[in-house]
């Protein structure tokens, strides 16, 4: 109750976080880390004033953390609800860490970039020469929250106590710290482009909707890590992560030549990598792993034992069998069928299985939104239902 607008709401979640992280010594700890903040004692200020040229600043927050003679500092920038960072502001807060000789700026907002460790806003890059910029989403935030009190523990019960209240706060729908929730403006257009067959790479938009396609994969690797109590993570290849332009070229030439866009989740201790496909021709989410075969047996046998590992799974799973040395695609029916006939994916018993593609398909939202015949939403649904009934199994 009680906040009044998008100043109000900002300096609430700002305060509520800052706190939390002082009190709650591994909570501090988990988001500082990865940073190169040391272990030791953490403490926050929020509206710390700083001179700037002429003008007076005010940075949403700062973070101290002291070991020894080692210090460790970063100015904090907040945004919540649909309000976005700003290039100028960051390279002020940039200037005023280098001025001071803090180690790091920090940016809180509900912006997922594409690529993990990318930030969602360009800025000069002279000014990161020794200063360092990190971004989180809320989504973020909220996971490793989550993570933290419910799966690698909190020791003190008071402390565990606060973090879930910290929990509670963002949670709620006034806090603005939502998750993800929007396709952009650009999605109807080129969703209808793709199935008209006339989207070209240069189209408007195009590589938006590329970008928030891997933004989308990001929080439902968040969403679906929160619940599992594991860091589940997009795949990306180091090339990717070192130059994200690479990847975004490679989704807009997918979904122009195929009108696909595609990506892998990596969930730890799993069969194999979740691949997970948005076809737009087709109106559907797929989500496939490919599981390696035995290496003894008859096919026969090598299919049965797959068969019995998805006891729980739909009849309306689809199985592929590849055998070795095989080109192009493999026998593949429903596993409905194959319960009852094993040889369906047996096109040539001479010839050895070596692996299995399982997938299962869905109907695609078709909105930009969220809710129910939304795209977010949808990709979100068919990659849980896959993990429940398929992967952890």
């Amino acid at each position: 109750s009680g906040i009044n607008g998008a100043e109000e709401q900002e300096r609430r979640a700002t305060s509520a976080l800052l706190a939390v992280m002082t009190a709650v010594t591994e909570f501090g700890r988990a988001i500082t880390k990865p940073y190169g903040a040391p272990a030791g004692r953490l403490e926050a200020f929020v509206e710390v004033p700083f001179t700037l040229g002429d003008q007076r600043l005010y940075p949403d927050g700062l973070i101290r953390v002291s070991r020894g003679q080692k210090s460790w500092t970063a100015l904090v920038e907040v945004k919540t609800g649909d309000n976005q960072l700003t290039s100028t502001q960051i390279e002020n807060y940039l200037d005023i860490a280098r001025e001071n000789g803090f180690d790091a700026v920090i940016t809180i907002s509900n912006e997922i970039p594409p690529v993990p460790g990318q930030h969602p806003t360009t800025v000069d890059k002279r000014k990161l020469r020794r200063v360092a910029l990190h971004h989180l989403s809320w989504t973020k935030v909220l996971s490793e929250a989550v993570l933290q009190k419910e799966f690698r523990g909190v020791a003190d019960p008071d402390q565990a106590w606060i973090l879930g209240e910290l929990i509670r706060y963002l949670e709620h729908p006034r806090s603005g710290a939502m998750e993800f929730k929007d396709m952009g403006e650009h999605w109807v257009p080129v969703r209808e482009a793709v199935k008209a067959g006339t989207l070209r790479a240069n189209d408007k938009g195009v590589r938006e909707v590329a970008a928030r396609f891997d933004a989308l994969l990001q929080f439902a690797s968040l969403s679906l890590g929160r619940q599992l109590g594991t860091e589940v993570t997009p795949v990306l290849t180091r090339k990717e992560v070192a130059e994200p332009a690479t990847r975004s070229q490679a989704l807009v030439a997918e979904v122009v030549k195929s009108g696909q866009l595609a990506g892998a989740i990596r969930i730890p201790s799993t069969v194999g990598d979740v691949v997970v496909t948005a076809d737009f021709r087709a109106s559907t989410v797929t989500c496939h792993v490919d599981v390696d075969a035995p290496r003894q047996g008859r096919p026969t046998t090598r299919v049965n034992w797959l068969v019995r590992q998805l006891k729980s799974a739909p009849d309306s799973l689809r199985v592929e069998a590849r055998a070795a040395h095989e080109r192009g695609q493999g026998a593949a029916d429903l596993l409905g069928n194959v319960r009852e006939d094993p040889s369906l994916l047996i096109a040539d018993p001479a010839r050895e299985l070596r692996s299995f593609r399982i997938a299962l398909s869905a109907p695609m939202g078709l909105k930009r939104g969220r809710g129910r015949g939304c795209f977010i939403d949808s990709v979100v649904e068919a990659l849980d239902t896959f993990y429940v009934d398929v992967v952890q199994n």
